[in-house]
């Protein structure tokens, strides 16, 4: 397992990951101005398999010379199965490693997948003379293996950052009576996927990494993403793929906190600060308005409070403690 020379921030904003053609110039341009948190350049699904050499050589130019401020940068690599995968990591690494946060490696199905990127990076990073263990992995689960062994996968690098759950293979590998990809299945009067995603978040939080759900390929059914989007935002999943420009206000309005919501996470955070100081009596708990906060409203509080802020939202209300108050009404 490679431990990075230096610290690396593994917990990026995700809200919104757009899947872009590694092959199409046109759309890869297009990406750069687009508001999503994470692109990544896609030499799998979306990659012919005559355009596969072309594209990488494209994403590489990409990365060098295109301007990708304030977004994550990965690359979807072919899986291990394939015969692609090595010349892939290989070349995009060696060209644009300066360049690239992650390599995303599709249909993982146990941890020794996960080493074997992690030792190929390692060479080639100290090869070129890159920072070794600066470029992060993200794993996706795409079938009923993959999902027994999230846990060991989630635990095989310190480079792992992400667990992505890929929803139209798994649907196949496990005979899922669809053809809509995100959609539930007919005859089925409960949520299919509830399972599969609670399983892949317990073992992203459980690792302190980041989970994030696939894409949802009715593309011009913002509605219908928003409401697939929101069952996973209301679990705990960090964030979703988006397929479409058209999709990525939606990901990243569903995967931030409301206003309303963000500033009382804010306020439970003053509050409790308060109350538990000298000042406030160093109290356990204490009552905001109509609701006793206590530690365990503190580490609610921090993750939407922590979302909000990765997001950029600004707080519209100030916290006044007890005292404060009080003076104001003398």
């Amino acid at each position: 397992m490679t431990t990075p020379t230096s610290p690396v921030n593994r917990l990026r904003p995700r809200r919104s990951c757009l899947a872009v053609p590694g092959s199409n110039p046109r759309f890869l341009e297009k990406a750069q101005g687009l508001p999503a948190d994470q692109v990544f350049l896609d030499l799998e699904d979306a990659c012919a398999p005559l355009a596969k050499e072309g594209a990488r050589h494209t994403i590489v130019d990409a990365l060098n010379n295109g301007d990708w401020t304030g977004k994550t940068r990965v690359v979807r690599v072919n899986d291990w199965t394939t015969h692609w995968t090595y010349r892939d990591v290989i070349t995009v690494v060696e060209g644009a490693g300066q360049n690239l946060d992650c390599i995303m490696l599709p249909k993982v199905q146990d941890a020794q997948q996960i080493v074997a990127l992690d030792l190929l990076l390692t060479q080639i990073e100290k090869t070129m003379g890159f920072e070794v263990g600066k470029i992060g992995i993200e794993a996706q689960i795409e079938n009923a293996q993959g999902l027994n062994n999230v846990n060991a996968i989630a635990q095989a690098s310190q480079r792992v950052e992400t667990i992505i759950f890929g929803p139209a293979d798994f649907m196949a590998s496990i005979n899922m009576k669809s053809l809509v990809v995100g959609e539930q299945p007919p005859g089925y009067p409960a949520d299919a996927y509830h399972y599969i995603l609670m399983k892949i978040l317990m073992a992203a939080r459980a690792n302190n990494l980041q989970a994030i759900d696939g894409p949802y390929l009715q593309i011009k059914n913002v509605d219908g993403y928003r409401e697939v989007a929101g069952r996973a935002a209301a679990l705990g999943f960090d964030g979703k793929w988006v397929l479409h420009p058209g999709q990525v206000e939606a990901a990243n309005e569903v995967f931030s906190p409301s206003q309303e919501d963000y500033d009382h996470a804010e306020l439970i955070l003053d509050a409790y600060d308060w109350c538990t100081s000298e000042a406030g009596g160093k109290k356990g708990s204490a009552m905001l308005g109509d609701e006793m906060i206590d530690e365990a409203s503190r580490k609610m509080a921090l993750v939407i409070a922590g979302k909000g802020r990765a997001a950029g939202m600004q707080r519209t209300t100030k916290f006044e403690h007890p005292a404060t108050e009080k003076t104001a009404e003398a």
